[in-house]
């Protein structure tokens, strides 16, 4: 069975001298800014986030990457302010859908509880069955 995902959010507050930011040596006019996290995402978290991101409709001139313990923004200076917003939302459209999966797999175990059970059910009654036919004659 799956194991449930783990939300992450920024890593707040933080202290912005502290933050990595620095040109980027692929990309004309645009840095590297790497925002940290709580924690480091689990795979799960990871997958959305990558699909929450990509789907977006603001992609045009930035990029994000996890890297361990941090996000890391690839972006032009211009409107540099809603891009974190920008971030901050796919963030939290994440952590929407982990929720969403976390439901799901609580939904999956349960019909497995249920299925075990039922198929328990049947089989100790077969066993009975067996018993009965066995030790019953006298």
């Amino acid at each position: 069975m799956s194991e449930k995902a783990k939300k992450v959010n920024l890593l707040k507050p933080f202290d912005a001298s502290k933050i990595s930011i620095e040109r980027d040596r692929y990309f004309h006019g645009a840095y590297i800014v790497d925002l940290p996290l709580e924690t480091t995402p689990d795979h799960v978290w990871q997958d959305i986030f990558d699909r929450e991101w990509k789907s977006s409709r603001h992609l045009w001139d930035r990029k994000l990457f996890i890297v361990g313990d941090k996000i890391r923004l690839i972006t032009t200076e211009e409107d540099f302010k809603e891009k974190l917003d920008w971030v901050e939302y796919v963030i939290n459209q994440t952590n929407k859908a982990v929720d969403e999966y976390n439901r799901s797999i609580e939904v999956a175990k349960e019909l497995e509880i249920k299925r075990t059970s039922w198929e328990d059910r049947a089989a100790i009654e077969r066993m009975r069955e067996i018993l009965l036919k066995k030790f019953s004659q006298a």
